[in-house]
C-alpha cells in the first residue's frame, strides 16, 4: 500500500505488472524474462522485431512494454511513438546505443526510462518501477487539467493615447472566450 492507502504504483490492482518485451536477439528476450518473473512481473507476450511489438501491444494489452532499440523491420523508437500512440502506456527502451541523439529521439517518442545493454537486474527493476509511476503521475497530471475551472483573467492593456483599458477574460462553459471591459463584468 502507499501513503495515501492506495495500491502500489508499480503493481495494477488486478495483479503483477504485465509487460512486453521487444528484442530481436533471443537470449537477451529470455534473460529479461527470467528476471522480471523472478521479481513478480508477468511477461504477456514476446516479439523479435517492432513491428510484432505493435501488434502484441494492441492484442496482449500489456502494463509496460520494454522495447530494444534497434530491432529490424520496425525499430524501437518508430515502435514506441506507435504503441503510445494507440494506447499510452510506460515504455523502458533498451539499447547499447547511450549517444545523446538516440535518448532524445527515444524521449520524444514517450519512453519514460533508458537502459544500457549490458543490464542488471538491479538497473532493469529499478527502470521498470519508475517507468510505471511516471507514467501514472503523468496520467493524474493529466485528468485534473481538466478538473480545476478556470479563473477569470483581469488586466490592463495600454492605449496609444496613454489611458488603459481594464479587461477580463473567462472561459465559458462551451469553451469559447468570454472577452469583456472590467467595468461591464
Amino acid at each position: 500500500m502507499d501513503q495515501e492507502g492506495g495500491a502500489m504504483l508499480d503493481e495494477p490492482a488486478t495483479g503483477p505488472l504485465r509487460v512486453l518485451i521487444a528484442e530481436d536477439e533471443t537470449i537477451i528476450r529470455m534473460d529479461l524474462r527470467g528476471l522480471l518473473e523472478k521479481n513478480g512481473m508477468m511477461v504477456v507476450a514476446e516479439a523479435a522485431d517492432g513491428a510484432q511489438a505493435v501488434e502484441l501491444a494492441r492484442t496482449e494489452t500489456p502494463d509496460v512494454a520494454i522495447l530494444d532499440l534497434r530491432m529490424p523491420v520496425l525499430d524501437g523508437v518508430e515502435a514506441a511513438r506507435r504503441i503510445y500512440a494507440e494506447r499510452p502506456m510506460p515504455i523502458v527502451m533498451l539499447t547499447a546505443f547511450s549517444d545523446r541523439a538516440n535518448v532524445e529521439h527515444a524521449i520524444a517518442a514517450g519512453v519514460f526510462s533508458y537502459l544500457v545493454k549490458p543490464f542488471r537486474e538491479t538497473d532493469v527493476i529499478p527502470a521498470v518501477r519508475a517507468a510505471v509511476v511516471r507514467h501514472a503521475e503523468l496520467l493524474r497530471a493529466q485528468r485534473s487539467v481538466g478538473e480545476t475551472p478556470v479563473k477569470a483573467i483581469f488586466m490592463s492593456l495600454p492605449s496609444q493615447s496613454g489611458n488603459a483599458w481594464n479587461v477580463r477574460m473567462a472561459q465559458k462553459d462551451d469553451g469559447t472566450i468570454d472577452v469583456r471591459g472590467a467595468a461591464d463584468a
